[in-house]
């Protein structure tokens, strides 16, 4: 009960300056004479199974300035449920992909506790 009450408090704020970067991101960006880095769509194989863990997954990428979902791919028995992801900011594709892998980790140390396995085959 108290890993998961700490790895609530840990995620509300690792989403908190996850906000707090990307929007001084976007205004930086907003003032720059010189062209911003190209955006690019990737896409997310979820390891996020129930609908309230993508839900969540998908809310706290779009609530982070710099990123949004814009397209979601139901699981099937053989592939996993996939968000796809529109990111402003981030370098290459891979670099993006383990920025939200790394948010989905700590999304599902909060749903699933601390202790739960949140790792799985890419």
């Amino acid at each position: 009960m108290i890993g998961r009450i700490l790895a609530t408090i840990s995620y509300v704020v690792y989403i908190l300056v996850a906000v707090a970067q990307g929007a001084w991101q976007v205004c930086l960006a907003a003032f720059r004479r010189d062209p911003a880095p190209l955006p690019a769509v990737v896409e997310l194989p979820l390891r996020c199974r129930t609908d309230g863990e993508i839900v969540a997954m998908a809310s706290s990428i779009t609530i982070t300035p710099g990123t949004l979902v814009v397209g979601t791919a139901a699981g099937t028995a053989d592939t996993p449920p996939t968000l796809f992801v529109h990111a402003l900011f981030g370098g290459t594709r891979e670099e993006i992909l383990d920025d939200l892998r790394d948010m989905e980790t700590r999304l599902l140390r909060v749903t699933r506790g601390p202790n739960h396995d949140t790792e799985v085959a890419r």
